[in-house]
């Protein structure tokens, strides 16, 4: 196997080592990440080899979290990468986080507050909008999705029932979560948030879908409402 860090053009290999034909023959779990986003590419520039072009990109980010948090204008500040490749790579980072995320909701029960940080803490500790996200549950707990609902600013997002209710109708759940961050990265919950859960937490009783916690999430940690003595329980 060649290392990543070499440059090189794929036509120069020979044609069983070509990242195409690996992953066909061995899976793309065999291969590396420069490869993997070469693939991606499909091809390089008249000056520039994919391969050479795919380990610049993956170098300029330094790991692949990096990489899927970059903006489609940070990649295109990469010479060579032009809009289109950009826009092909945020595509395919993309997808691959949805499915991470639904591989996670998948028969994931939620306990306690910790369970529920650790399904969505990936997404929304590197946010530097603040979202807001609800996490549907069936009868016994289990995680049926989680949906981000409100998309805010860099300090403050805006959250109307309805858009918290609606997935958790369709979706026939039992009872939801809230979860926001707080791109400050610090969690501790403002008047604001503790108004906007009363509110919530009201309609959700009113529906027969109750509210069972609200956390917030900051950098690398998080605060559960219902542990700092918020009362969830029907009025």
């Amino acid at each position: 196997m060649i290392e990543p860090s070499q440059s090189y053009s794929i036509q120069q290999l020979p044609e069983n080592e070509r990242p195409r034909e690996r992953l066909l023959r061995y899976g793309p779990e065999t291969m590396s990440t420069v490869e993997l986003v070469a693939i991606v590419l499909g091809s390089g520039t008249k000056t520039k080899p994919v391969m050479q072009l795919a380990q610049e990109i993956v170098m300029k980010f330094g790991s692949l979290r990096r990489l899927t948090e970059a903006t489609v204008e940070e990649l295109c500040q990469i010479k060579g990468l032009g809009l289109a490749k950009a826009i092909q790579i945020k595509a395919a980072l993309s997808l691959g986080l949805r499915a991470s995320r639904q591989t996670a909701s998948n028969k994931y029960r939620i306990e306690n507050p910790t369970h529920a940080y650790h399904l969505v803490k990936d997404e929304l500790e590197v946010e530097k909008r603040e979202l807001f996200v609800v996490i549907l549950q069936d009868i016994k707990g289990f995680v049926i999705t989680h949906q981000v609902v409100s998309i805010g600013t860099l300090s403050k997002t805006l959250v109307h029932p309805r858009e918290v209710f609606y997935p958790a109708i369709r979706h026939k759940a039992a009872s939801v979560i809230l979860v926001h961050n707080h791109p400050s990265g610090d969690p501790d919950p403002s008047k604001e948030d503790y108004d906007v859960t009363q509110k919530l937490v009201e309609v959700g009783n009113l529906m027969g879908i109750p509210v069972h916690d609200h956390l917030i999430i900051g950098d690398q940690a998080f605060v559960s409402l219902r542990q700092r003595g918020f009362s969830f329980a029907v009025s």
